[in-house]
């Protein structure tokens, strides 16, 4: 068996940072979203689009590469962490790589993602690879200690290696409609974050309205945002198809104004490969092809390359195989 499957890694990306722009609250005020249409609209993307056999294969070892693979628990050790890096340096079965005829390929996770304290370690256990570290900061999950703390907590995060930072907003700013406040804050954090990337966490759960998740998006775009994230994962209500809509479309604005193309990640109860594949479509359909690339999109999950290896392998062997047999940390 011999796959197709484009090497993104040879691929020339020309992709412009978003630089940031002045908070211009008229565009703000005029955001609204539809939530029953972005409902509708999400209910129809897993029924319309399928992909079968090799092309399903391809498009799995596709999401491989987007995963920001992640370890974020109160139990986290080190040795936890070395194992989820062993993990990344070789994400699927030696066998099955070689029976894809993908080798060539190097398909690794897009990053390994954890807390502060282990961005260290990480970077160790990755060296010689070319797969970055991230790193939650800014009092994850919640993100209300005081500025100052979590500015440093960034800079911390980024002395010790790690060249991408998950930040979270402060969600009653957003509830109060404290665009300037946001605004400023992101802002700041982006400045402490230097040449190490942004993805800004929204904690989309928790903001009420699908129009407070967009206006959101945008004042974080405008304010330097790399990528807007929907949750940290701890929320009751994580990622969803309908609110991953109300914040595409939001890029896809900023784009049309700016010129710059910010990244997605959906992040939080995405454990399965067919959920994988639906978030590959919504955002081919909605943003084109461009974006399913590293610096435009990511998954946040740690069970989820599990469920993708072993679909793999029924996909090669035409046979299930239990979890266990699939090494994670």
């Amino acid at each position: 068996m011999s796959l197709k499957v484009v090497d993104t890694k040879a691929q020339a990306v020309s992709h412009k940072r978003n630089p940031g722009f002045p908070l211009d609250l008229d565009w703000v005020e005029r955001v609204r979203m539809n939530r029953s249409a972005l409902e509708r609209r999400a209910a129809t993307i897993g029924t319309r689009r399928t992909v079968k056999k090799d092309y399903q294969l391809a498009w799995l070892l596709k999401a491989v590469s987007l995963i920001d693979l992640t370890t974020l628990n109160s139990d986290d050790t080190p040795g936890r962490v070395e194992r989820l890096c062993a993990k990344a340096r070789n994400p699927i079965r030696a066998d099955l790589v070689e029976a894809m005829g993908v080798r060539h390929l190097g398909i690794t996770p897009a990053a390994v993602c954890v807390y502060h304290n282990f961005v260290a370690t990480a970077v160790r256990a990755l060296e010689g690879t070319a797969i970055p570290v991230a790193a939650v900061s800014t009092a994850f999950p919640h993100g209300l200690t005081p500025l100052k703390i979590r500015l440093a907590e960034i800079e911390a995060s980024v002395e010790d290696g790690a060249r991408e930072i998950d930040i979270v907003i402060e969600r009653g700013m957003v509830l109060n409609g404290d665009w300037r406040g946001l605004y400023d804050q992101v802002k700041a954090m982006r400045a402490a974050c230097g040449e190490a990337h942004i993805k800004t966490i929204l904690g989309t759960g928790e903001l009420a309205t699908l129009t407070n998740v967009a206006k959101a998006s945008l004042v974080c775009m405008l304010a330097g945002a790399d990528f807007i994230k929907t949750s940290t994962g701890k929320e009751k209500t994580n990622a969803t198809l309908a609110t991953s809509l109300a914040m595409i479309r939001m890029i896809r604005w900023f784009f049309e104004e700016t010129g710059i193309e910010i990244g997605y990640k959906p992040a939080g109860g995405i454990s399965k490969a067919k959920d994988a594949l639906v978030y590959l479509a919504l955002m081919k359909e909605e943003l084109g092809a461009r974006w399913l690339q590293p610096h435009l999109f990511r998954f946040g999950a740690s069970s989820l390359l599990t469920d993708i290896e072993r679909q793999i392998e029924h996909g090669v062997t035409g046979h299930y195989a239990a979890d266990y047999r699939f090494a994670m940390a």
